[in-house]
């Protein structure tokens, strides 16, 4: 009778004790589930890592949102017996409203200058196909334009100017006068011809005037017309860019005239 009442009395406990072990083993693989690690380390390295939340990137700009809920929180704590005063507060909120305005009118001139951008570039491309007066001394010539023409500007009337054209190197092409008795802008033409009358070839030529200004030799500025063959739109900043045949790009505002050919 004691025997069976000992090994009846065990029963609890090693029920208890299974209970006790399959509570673990649970416990353990929650644990080992929801953890970092498994213990074993094959396993841990194959692991695939955890996604790391990668905060977003916000905007650091002021708005006036948030100027009222810095407002309102300096208000809330504020001393009662020391309140903020009307005219302060009405100051920092009139200063907020003119810096997002002024936020705003940059944003809309970049607008419009985009616009307007655009339209100069659309006016300019009537211009497509005429010849163009320059702030350069140097032209080109080819085979749909044999010749250069450009504008000598005097300081007075000069009985005499010389005139040189030279190549890209520096040689003298050719060299002849033109008379400046009237002063002012002068019209010059060389007609594509050497020294020797034969066609010079195709190719950029630098137009040199000097002449004599109070008795003494001076060089005078010269301005050459060019061929505009299309039109970029460019930049805010350049605006639109007529591109010359033999010369390449020059921006719309230094334009000095255009020719009818």
């Amino acid at each position: 009778m004691s025997l069976i009442n000992s090994y009846s009395q065990s029963l609890p406990q090693q029920s208890s004790s299974a209970s006790n072990t399959s509570a673990t083993t649970k416990s353990s693989v929650q644990t080992n589930t929801t953890g970092t690690t498994t213990g074993n380390p094959f396993l841990d390295g194959i692991r695939l890592p955890e996604e790391s939340a990668i905060p977003e990137s916000k905007d650091q700009m002021l708005k006036q949102e948030d100027f009222f809920a810095l407002l309102s929180q300096q208000l809330s704590m504020q001393d009662p017996f020391k309140p903020v005063d009307n005219d302060q507060m009405i100051a920092q909120m009139a200063s907020f409203s003119t810096v997002d305005g002024i936020s705003n009118l940059n944003d809309e001139i970049l607008n419009l200058n985009t616009v307007m951008s655009s339209s100069q570039a659309l006016q300019a491309s009537g211009l497509v196909g005429r010849k163009v007066l320059i702030p350069s001394d140097t032209g080109a010539i080819s085979t749909e334009s044999s010749e250069i023409k450009g504008v000598i500007s005097t300081p007075s009337a000069i009985e005499s100017i010389t005139v040189r054209v030279e190549d890209e190197s520096g040689q003298l092409i050719k060299s002849f006068n033109v008379d400046g008795s009237k002063g002012g802008n002068i019209d010059v033409t060389w007609d594509g011809l050497d020294k020797n009358g034969d066609p010079a070839k195709a190719g950029s030529y630098a137009i040199k005037a000097s002449g004599k200004v109070d008795g003494t030799s001076q060089d005078l500025a010269v301005s050459t017309y060019a061929h505009v063959t299309s039109v970029s739109l460019g930049t805010v900043a350049t605006g639109a860019i007529l591109n010359l045949r033999g010369v390449g790009g020059i921006k719309l505002s230094d334009v000095l005239a255009v020719s009818e050919t």
